[in-house]
C-alpha cells in the first residue's frame, strides 16, 4: 500500500513539474557566467517549451528583447528592475520589434 502511495506522489511530482516547464519561463541573472546569483520566473502567455531556460548573462537587450516570446512576456520589464537598460530604451526597442 505505501509503495502505491508513493508512486502516485513522484507522479503527482513529476506532473507539477512538467505543469511548471510548460507554463513558466526561468530567467538566470548573474555577474559571472559561473554564478547564478538571481532567478526569475515569467508566466508564459501559452504553455509550450520555447525559451524554458533563458539566461541574461552577456546579452545586449536588443538580442533578447528580438525574441517574441520574452518580449510579449514582460522581459524588458525585468531588464529595466535589474538595470540593464532604461524605460526610453526599453519603449524604443519594443516599439522596433514590434513593427517587424
Amino acid at each position: 500500500m505505501w509503495a502505491r502511495i508513493k508512486f502516485y506522489l513522484l507522479l503527482g511530482a513529476a506532473g507539477w513539474g512538467v505543469w511548471l516547464l510548460l507554463s513558466y519561463h526561468v530567467i538566470f541573472y548573474g555577474q559571472e557566467a559561473s554564478v547564478i546569483q538571481n532567478v526569475y520566473f515569467l508566466k508564459k502567455s501559452k504553455p509550450n517549451l520555447n525559451h524554458t531556460f533563458f539566461s541574461l548573462h552577456q546579452k545586449k537587450p536588443d538580442a533578447v528583447l528580438k525574441i517574441k516570446d520574452l518580449r510579449e512576456v514582460g522581459v524588458g520589464d525585468l531588464m529595466v528592475r535589474l538595470g540593464m537598460l532604461t524605460d526610453p530604451e526599453k519603449a524604443r526597442l519594443e516599439n522596433q520589434y514590434r513593427a517587424r
